[in-house]
């Protein structure tokens, strides 16, 4: 039987829109998409204060302390901040340093910082030993090992990207050495970002959410905690070793009592989401506080410590010996006034935490941190200029 004329232009109209939305088809598959514009990750080097401070915890992190040889005096210790300084701009800019023996290991773009500290004696050299930080008391609970302690200078450099983390501490010990040669070096490790791709604080090891009562950067509040008069601040460097054997023998509830938050949230143990306030005054049915007396939360709140706040940081950091495996805590704090902020803290802590008997200090150094630079400038300044 043969197709009607009604059918013929039936089959006609549809062949035709067919050819019709496959040539659009084709004309769609063959136009490039748009190209993202590029997200910048670029860090300035230069400003009022050092950048690293303020950035989020890095993904990977080096600190290197130095003690200065007998040779390197005031003029020495100016020339190696002048070099220093120059590294610091070239590689947070994603380019080799000066003199770079492997200028291909060097990648842009990956929220490099570097962080210069002075010790003691780098303010004797510069005859203001009275403005030098002094080293923290030993601890009842510390037991301080010689290796992670101490140091005349401090280079802590953190990015994305473990590569150039690695080759950036290389350029800054191959400059240091007519000067100083290095004392300890510590790495780390943080995750500050979330499944989405949006800012998170973080976890230690012990799974904790750790550094959510730290002041927001920006804020009033965190500027007259951190920084000082002439716009530098200190550092507190303490290398806490966590004993993660005992800690997972406890229950769940055990362990968030001794923290005194919820380790799926960070939330309080008397609040639902991780900034929620520290109720300190509520209590269970049988009239025990919510947050118990030695928890770490209570104890480390500024509430419980006159007022006293202080911008912590953190790197995750395992140590392998062998098939022997150490794990634990980085820690960093800055704050503007190391005895008058950290110290009574950590007596505090250190008299009655929870967490002691989980933790314990196996290192413990100082840093004062100066001020930031501008084109034209260097680190240091206006202490050894």
């Amino acid at each position: 039987m043969k197709p009607s004329r009604r059918q013929l232009f039936g089959y006609a109209g549809a062949a035709a829109a067919g050819a019709a939305a496959g040539g659009a088809a084709v004309v769609a598959f063959d136009k490039e998409p748009p190209v993202p514009a590029p997200v910048s990750r670029l860090i300035s080097p230069y400003g009022d204060h050092q950048p690293g401070i303020v950035a989020a915890a890095p993904r990977h992190g080096e600190l290197v302390a130095f003690t200065l040889l007998p040779s390197t005096d005031k003029a020495a210790l100016a020339r190696l901040m002048r070099l220093w300084s120059a590294d610091v701009v070239a590689l947070g800019n994603g380019r080799p340093a000066p003199g770079d023996t492997a200028p291909e290991l060097v990648t842009a773009n990956v929220r490099l910082t570097t962080t210069v500290g002075f010790g003691a004696r780098v303010f004797e050299l510069a005859g203001q030993k009275a403005a030098a930080p002094d080293d923290l008391p030993v601890m009842r609970h510390d037991r301080l090992q010689a290796a992670w302690s101490g140091g005349d200078l401090l280079i802590f450099v953190g990015a994305d990207d473990e590569l150039s983390v690695v080759h950036a501490v290389r350029r800054f010990v191959a400059d240091a050495k007519p000067f100083a040669t290095p004392v300890w070096r510590q790495s780390g490790f943080w995750n500050s970002t979330g499944p989405d791709g949006q800012p998170v604080t973080g976890r230690n090891l012990f799974g904790q959410v750790d550094g959510t009562g730290n002041p927001a950067v920006g804020t009033p509040e965190f500027d007259a905690t951190v920084w000082t008069a002439d716009g530098g601040t200190t550092l507190v460097v303490r290398r806490i070793q966590l004993n993660l054997d005992t800690w997972d023998e406890l229950t769940r509830s055990e362990q968030e009592r001794a923290v005194g938050r919820k380790l799926s949230t960070g939330a309080p143990l008397t609040g639902t989401a991780e900034h929620d306030e520290l109720d300190l005054d509520a209590r269970d049915a049988d009239g025990r506080p919510l947050i118990a007396a030695n928890a770490h939360a209570r104890l480390s709140h500024h509430s419980e410590n006159d007022g006293r706040r202080i911008f912590r940081k953190g790197l995750n950091y395992v140590h392998d010996t062998g098939t022997k495996r150490e794990s634990g805590l980085i820690f960093l704090s800055y704050q503007a006034d190391i005895a008058g902020q950290f110290l009574p803290l950590l007596a505090r802590l250190d008299a009655a935490d929870a967490l002691n008997e989980w933790t314990t200090t196996i290192g413990s150094a100082v840093f004062a941190i100066p001020p930031g630079f501008q084109p034209g400038g260097w680190l240091g300044q206006k202490l050894l200029g």
